[in-house]
């Protein structure tokens, strides 16, 4: 393992001073199961490693604040799995940190964590994609609000500046009735990186919203408001000539060891039927917000 400093802040501002000093020779632990693996195989070597559990700003909490969901970046995924507001109110989060490595690893693993690694393969970044998360980031220059669709850009890099940190990940209340499905391809059962990711909700008013990774350099969004997805009588040879021009925009690398293109290409197109059948049965059923 490569030598390093240990830094454990008690404050935000501290550890936001230190993220600014080392710049990019710091790396953040809060659940740590990415850096871990990362400084294992030395593909992660940094100068410093910055502790954020005991920032008191970042402890484990979910809360209501004014319309929308705070998740505070210290909050592991087996608490967001669980909690009632999410279940009721944004399912298909709570479907993807269910599904985030092992029982161990989600009992450590952050919400955030997940975002900031930028993996395109990040279980929780369609679920976010779909309901128009904030990510709240607190840096040198005090606090900014970044959409989440302006937060990825490609595997391991997004828009956070220098000494920038995660302070929680935001979800405005959907304004009407809305149900949603998550879903995954993996190579095997367990804690497998998916092959192909996607999030899929849709409300009373027919807008459907579609967001899906592992399948290029990013997750990606978009939406339908003609209805014609959300429409529950819909054929399936209308739903399709809708879902395609969403779809086309899917990059695949032709590197990846998990699945080869075509193959990837073909099961996002499955995964999304799967999912706006499955989004429409639980918006008629009274099970979506």
């Amino acid at each position: 393992m490569h030598p390093f400093t240990y830094q454990r802040p008690s404050t935000l501002d501290e550890a936001v001073r230190l993220l600014d000093e080392h710049g990019p020779a710091a790396r953040i632990i809060a659940g740590g199961t990415d850096l871990m693996l990362g400084l294992r195989d030395y593909s992660t070597q940094p100068d410093v490693v910055v502790d954020l559990k005991r920032v008191p700003e970042l402890e484990p909490a979910i809360r209501q604040l004014d319309g929308r969901l705070s998740i505070s970046s210290g909050t592991v995924m087996a608490d967001i799995e669980v909690h009632p507001v999410v279940l009721q109110h944004f399912h298909p989060l709570a479907e993807a940190a269910a599904v985030v490595g092992s029982v161990q690893i989600r009992n450590r693993a952050t919400l955030a964590g997940n975002i900031c690694n930028a993996s395109p393969a990040a279980d929780t970044a369609p679920p976010l994609l779909v309901y128009d998360a904030t990510v709240v980031a607190h840096g040198p220059n005090g606090p900014r609000r970044i959409p989440i669709d302006e937060f990825f850009v490609r595997s391991r890099q997004t828009t956070l500046r220098r000494g920038e940190l995660v302070t929680a990940i935001e979800l405005p209340h959907p304004p009407r009735a809305t149900a949603g499905a998550y879903l995954r391809i993996t190579r095997r059962r367990g804690t497998d990186l998916a092959s192909v990711t996607l999030c899929c909700t849709v409300d009373e008013a027919g807008i459907t919203r579609i967001a899906f990774g592992s399948v290029g350099p990013r997750p990606l969004a978009f939406t339908d408001s003609s209805g014609v997805l959300a429409d529950p009588e819909g054929s399936e040879t209308t739903r399709r000539a809708i879902l395609e021009p969403m779809l086309s925009a899917a990059a695949p690398s032709a590197r990846s060891v998990r699945a080869s293109p075509e193959y990837r290409l073909a099961m996002l197109r499955v995964l999304a039927e799967r999912a706006v059948g499955r989004a429409i049965e639980r918006l008629i059923g009274g099970s979506g917000t």
